[in-house]
């Protein structure tokens, strides 16, 4: 069973975040569409409702079915990646990590399939950023944290023996 526990942790949890994912465009939607932006922080961050085809600043705008099939395949090779991921507590951060990633991209998927566009709503004015959404941060503190689990955690034999089987057909473990 203890073979399980990762995939069952990241289905649980993933769904747990994209829900909350979901919710907050709801929410949003409800509030600004519509509407002018609501201020948070006069000048600095403010909820303003975007419907986005593309990637962040509108970047590809309308390649709806380049994005539905990368993620699918960005998300496949995730639970390719849990799948073969011991469950040890020296995992847990790349657990964590492929959680964030798989939730942000399940919530982003939801949108582009059944909307054809990304409900964003999170708009940092000060500095004029793309404006955003809950997946979008799990998206970004996910690749954030694995830039930082394989420049300064993670041995490069200890992510390549996760995907690469050893010789005797099981996965070498690091406690």
């Amino acid at each position: 069973m203890k073979k399980y526990y990762n995939i069952i942790i990241f289905a649980i949890s993933v769904f747990v975040l994209a829900s909350l994912d979901q919710i907050s465009k709801i929410l949003a939607t409800n509030a600004l569409k519509g509407n002018l932006s609501i201020p948070i922080w006069n000048d600095v961050l403010e909820f303003y409702y975007l419907e986005n085809t593309g990637t962040a600043w509108g970047l590809f705008g309308g390649a709806r079915v380049f994005f539905i099939l990368t993620t699918a395949i960005v998300f496949l090779f995730i639970v390719f990646f849990i799948c073969k991921l011991p469950f040890t507590k020296r995992n847990i951060p790349l657990l964590l990590n492929a959680i964030l990633l798989g939730a942000g991209a399940v919530g982003n998927f939801i949108d582009r399939v059944f909307l054809g566009y990304v409900r964003d709503f999170i708009y940092f004015k000060v500095i004029n950023f793309p404006v955003f959404n809950v997946a979008d941060i799990y998206i970004t503190v996910g690749i954030g944290l694995f830039a930082i689990l394989i420049f300064f955690v993670y041995k490069d034999e200890e992510l390549t023996s996760i995907i690469k089987p050893q010789k005797d057909g099981g996965t070498k473990t690091y406690e």
